[in-house]
């Protein structure tokens, strides 16, 4: 297992990694919507802060010499569901086909009082 780690995401805010890689796999921790040159959230908003999240992890990616592209599953947690469509459209934005798996879940509170949360696995590789 290998710790995956860059200044062009938000630091861990507890007892955990950003990624790690094993298997030719990237495991990239719940993001949440950090600016990491602010260490803020970006906006208030759900659909910003799902931009970032995503920004987030594609610079976590590209650390570890993948991208996006390549992402297998994604978890999203969301405070306010009745978002679901304008998050979904960011999310569209950042995913073509085949698109990843994803599971999509509404939640009561999220860290730091943010609107969304985003996981993901990525592979490394083509193997």
């Amino acid at each position: 297992m290998n710790v995956i780690s860059t200044d062009n995401a938000p630091s861990a805010i507890g007892p955990y990694s950003q990624a790690v890689s094993h298997n030719g796999l990237l495991f990239v921790s719940g993001q949440i919507p950090i600016d990491p040159s602010t260490g803020e959230f970006n906006s208030d908003d759900a659909v910003e802060q799902m931009r970032q999240c995503l920004k987030n992890i594609a610079a976590i990616a590209a650390a570890a010499g993948t991208d996006l592209s390549r992402t297998i599953k994604t978890t999203v947690l969301v405070r306010d569901l009745s978002r679901f469509a304008e998050i979904n459209a960011v999310y569209g934005e950042a995913f073509t086909a085949p698109y990843p798996a994803r599971a999509t879940f509404e939640v009561s509170a999220l860290p730091k009082g943010a609107q969304v949360e985003v996981d993901a696995v990525i592979a490394l590789s083509d193997a």
